[in-house]
């Protein structure tokens, strides 16, 4: 089998091109991403010589590079987009553009190909936050900020090319991704290498909203089983029900890296902040997956991983503009080594 992987340099995608290769092989893989800020060449460095991979650097929503490389796949698993909440809340523009533009594109090219299976990647996000319960994949889409818009547009836009077109689409929700190699902008990462650096943590609000947590190797392996057994025109949501607050991982960040706890400062809340995320993922389950990352165990070795890979994330942190430019307009400025942040 033949697959076009879009994103496949960034966090979740490039561990499943790692899963994808070791777990079939007799499949290769065209790995196409665009490698802005958060897409990283050293996440697939060790597949240079791989026979099986192919690494194009382009855009999904560039019609003509996607029509070429569509024409020699058998199946696609879409992961490219913007995905950063915060970014989206100050220009939602290359969100509308990547997000739902590029899923078009490659939509449409699929269906001119006959590809034999589209696996969209979409995001608990798009239900927005519930109080009590978990979302199953027949609720509602009730987005609250620019990037979960965005991707609900998508997610059904793909649904539509099923129904209008009978193109197997299957499409995924998952719950928050953790673990190795994740861009240090995101809440695990960016507290890590904070209390390695001796820097604030900057908590929104009071801290106690509750996101559920899966391993990315678990999500990998959902995804796998799904390109297998998931059946087209179905949503499958991606969960291992493992809910923890944001204060509760902070504390146990800190814990773990020998940081005090006087790290942790309050900053203001974000705009329209999703306090509760929560996935049923029963139906998933009942085809034969289930995570095997339990969530203490899979916390405590995503941050060792970060204290064994500093090269990696300080490359990023001292080296990137796009990480330093946003952090210091988001929450204050870098002066000297220490974040001066703007507190709640």
């Amino acid at each position: 089998m033949r697959y076009l992987i879009t994103g496949g340099a960034g966090f979740i995608g490039s561990h499943f091109v790692h899963s994808l290769l070791e777990t079939q092989q007799d499949s290769s893989v065209v790995n196409l991403d665009l490698l802005t800020y958060a897409g990283n060449p050293d996440n697939i460095a060790d597949l240079r010589s791989n026979p099986r991979h192919e690494f194009v650097q382009g855009d999904i929503c560039d019609r003509e590079l996607v029509d070429r490389l569509m024409s020699r796949v058998d199946a696609v698993v879409h992961f490219a987009a913007e995905s950063f909440v915060d970014k989206s809340i100050y220009n939602a523009d290359n969100f509308i553009r990547t997000d739902i533009y590029g899923t078009f594109v490659l939509l449409e090219t699929a269906r001119k190909y006959n590809i034999r299976k589209f696996v969209h990647i979409s995001t608990d996000e798009v239900y927005g936050s519930v109080a009590s319960g978990s979302f199953r994949e027949t609720d509602a889409l009730m987005p609250t900020n620019p990037y979960a818009a965005s991707k609900a547009g998508a997610d059904r836009l793909a649904y539509s090319f099923y129904k209008t077109y009978n193109l197997p689409v299957v499409i995924t929700r998952s719950c928050n991704n953790y673990g190795p190699n994740q861009y240090p902008e995101k809440l695990i990462p960016l507290f890590i290498t904070n209390a390695l650096q001796d820097l604030p943590l900057p908590v929104y609000g009071d801290g106690k909203q509750v996101r559920d947590w899966l391993h990315v190797r678990d999500h990998c392996s959902a995804l796998l089983q799904l390109l297998q057994s998931g059946e087209a025109g179905e949503v499958y949501n991606v969960s291992a029900n493992q809910e923890c607050t944001n204060m509760e991982v902070t504390e146990t960040i800190l814990k773990r890296t020998k940081k005090p706890l006087s790290l942790i400062q309050h900053v203001t809340d974000r705009p329209g902040h999703d306090r509760r995320y929560s996935l049923d993922s029963t139906k998933l389950r009942s085809l034969g997956w289930k995570p095997q990352w339990d969530w203490k165990t899979g916390l405590e070795s995503t941050i060792d991983w970060y204290l064994n890979h500093s090269d990696w994330w300080q490359r990023i942190r001292d080296r990137q503009t796009e990480f330093k430019d946003f952090y210091s307009k988001h929450y204050g400025t870098i002066k000297e080594g220490s974040w001066q942040i703007r507190p709640q």
